[in-house]
């Protein structure tokens, strides 16, 4: 719906996030679109959440400001839980949104539309994909405690690679041996921020003295993080093969970049901790239905390898995140 609301609204659509990311929450709004268009149950016309708002109404039927939010978050302009301020333009946007699928909804009740058995089908499967999201909201709402977060956030603590700010200076030659004299005139005492702006052919921070202003040293390229690992304040190394040609760079600040926050990782950890409930809830659902799968494998792609017959079995299945390589995976 947000290249229609796009129209009415006179502005561009939201960028959606992924598909499979959104795709439970865009079924809660679908399911609930159809049924506000069906006139829904009493109660519909009662606040949904404590404290909720009515921002809209459509042939009578109210829109919640919560099922704005719901929409917002269901086309990724805001993550799951997020405030949604009523007054703000995008607020009116996707409420602008919500009111086209309430209307288009609502002719196609008159049209009869759903009468269609692969329209009913499809109605079946946006019910399904609302049922899944609640009930994944539900042993998520069971699994993250404060309790919960802040151990696993110890843990990543404890296990995360410190990393540095620092702040460089660069001079590129062309040629190695060019980056050699060049060092040799630094050591004789020529300022690096003049010899800068004299011979480096990068042209970008040459204006700048060579100043390459301040980076996290696990962002930098390897070459570059390796030559300055050990490097003190003042202290020029290189050359350093870089992509335009051989560098010398110039520590002239570092210093321990501070851990993110529990409110900045907040959104891994929560993914960590309701993994393992998550995939259980579903292994163990699996084994207790009975289901048949009534296709074969897909076929192998024409001129793919083949194992030999010696060749060892499959082991198990990659291990699920932990704290440890927890760590690692909310540092990227």
């Amino acid at each position: 719906m947000a290249g229609i609301a796009s129209l009415t609204a006179g502005k561009a659509p939201p960028k959606a996030s992924s598909a499979k990311a959104v795709r439970p929450i865009a079924a809660l709004a679908i399911a609930g679109a159809w049924l506000a268009a069906c006139g829904g149950p009493p109660s519909a016309q009662r606040p949904p959440e404590p404290g909720d708002q009515a921002v809209a109404r459509v042939d009578g039927q109210t829109i919640w400001a919560s099922d704005v939010k719901r929409e917002a978050a269901s086309e990724g302009v805001i993550g799951p839980g997020d405030p949604l301020d009523v007054s703000s333009d995008l607020f009116h946007q996707v409420l602008d949104e919500v009111i086209d699928t309430r209307v288009l909804a609502a002719q196609a009740l008159k049209l009869r539309l759903d009468k269609d058995p692969l329209a009913q089908r499809r109605l079946a499967a946006a019910r399904d994909r609302a049922l899944e999201n609640i009930m994944v909201e539900s042993v998520v709402g069971k699994a993250v405690t404060a309790q919960a977060e802040n151990a696993l956030y110890q843990d990543f603590l404890k296990h995360r690679t410190p990393s540095e700010q620092v702040r460089l200076r660069q001079i590129v030659v062309a040629a190695e041996p060019d980056a050699e004299a060049v060092k040799r005139e630094l050591a004789g005492g020529t300022a690096f921020e003049a010899v800068a702006m004299e011979r480096s052919i990068d042209a970008e921070s040459r204006v700048q003295g060579g100043d390459l202003g301040e980076a996290a040293t696990d962002t930098l390229p390897q070459p570059i993080a390796d030559a300055i690992k050990d490097a003190k304040v003042g202290q020029v190394v290189g050359p350093v093969k870089v992509d335009a040609g051989w560098a010398l760079l110039r520590v002239d600040e570092r210093q321990p970049e501070p851990p993110p926050t529990l409110d900045q990782v907040r959104p891994q950890l929560m993914q960590f901790i309701t993994y393992d409930k998550v995939k259980d809830l579903v292994m163990r659902l699996r084994e207790q239905s009975k289901i048949e799968t009534l296709i074969g494998p897909p076929p192998e792609l024409p001129g793919a390898p083949t194992e030999p017959a010696s060749a060892p079995r499959p082991g198990p299945p990659s291990p699920i995140p932990t704290p440890a390589n927890a760590a690692g995976a909310m540092t990227q």
